[in-house]
């Protein structure tokens, strides 16, 4: 079976449960060599990949913003986090998707962080059926799949952008949002938060190495060109505090985090 087909209808599907499925199949059938790399096959100009009809899409300034001391503002707030990780399996498809002619390890790695955010939304959209809700109930904003189309004609501002700006984030907060969660009754989620923690390290660190591999393919300074991406980029900049721990674990350098915390 040709990889790029079988990625393109998981990425179209827009039922949750077979979106996952199909997610899934792709990281085995690949783990298991039965997908066919056929680089030559076109690329489709993907401008909004599969979802359900719900939830609404709004601007970020329309959200909901409901405190957490409150059970419906921590079904918000579990909500939104359901809508990061449905909205990061499309992104990761998207990358091994999208990208061609590099070596089979990054389509591998792609499908292998599909996979694992598939995971994380199926946890999330579980625990947020215990205060009685579901995914689509909320409103939510497109900013990630928008900075997917942002990054869409180049590989090195993808891997700078995505996992190293918007996932990189996901490792600053994570702890103050599970700290909330779990002084208000819900260490439930902040447990689930520590395995999906554990992994966005992981994904981080793997958008980390192919940023490097692509710099250092066409001669140029990988922390440099970073630092020139954020500056063309406004909603791609870091906002301080970072969690510095976890971001020189997936693989940033202490001078690119003394430039940051000094720079945002």
């Amino acid at each position: 079976m040709n990889l790029f087909e079988q990625i393109e209808a998981a990425l179209y599907e827009k039922e949750l449960h077979q979106k996952v499925a199909l997610t899934y199949r792709l990281f085995f059938d690949w783990r298991d060599g039965i997908l066919q790399i056929e680089h030559d096959h076109p690329v489709k100009a993907i401008g909004e990949p599969g979802r359900p009809n719900r939830p609404e899409l709004v601007l970020p300034k329309n959200l909901l913003r409901r405190k957490v001391t409150s059970t419906e503002g921590r079904a918000v707030l579990i909500h939104a986090l359901t809508h990061i990780e449905f909205n990061a399996i499309n992104l990761a498809l998207d990358a091994a998707y999208r990208f061609r002619n590099l070596p089979d390890e990054f389509y591998g790695d792609w499908l292998t962080i599909a996979k694992e955010e598939a995971y994380h939304f199926s946890l999330l959209r579980a625990h947020l059926q215990q205060y009685g809700h579901d995914y689509g109930d909320y409103p939510a904003h497109n900013g990630l799949w928008e900075m997917a189309q942002n990054t869409a004609d180049d590989v090195m501002v993808r891997m700078a952008l995505v996992p190293r700006c918007l996932e990189a984030r996901g490792l600053d907060v994570t702890p103050g949002i599970q700290k909330k969660l779990v002084e208000n009754g819900d260490s439930n989620a902040a447990t689930l938060l520590d395995v999906i923690f554990r992994d966005e390290v992981g994904h981080v660190a793997i958008g980390n190495r192919w940023f490097r591999t692509v710099c250092e393919q066409r001669g140029v300074n990988a922390e440099q060109t970073y630092l020139e991406l954020l500056h063309q980029h406004k909603g791609a900049q870091p906002r301080p505090p970072f969690h510095h721990d976890a971001r020189i674990e997936a693989g940033f350098s202490e001078s690119e985090l003394k430039y940051l915390e000094s720079a945002f």
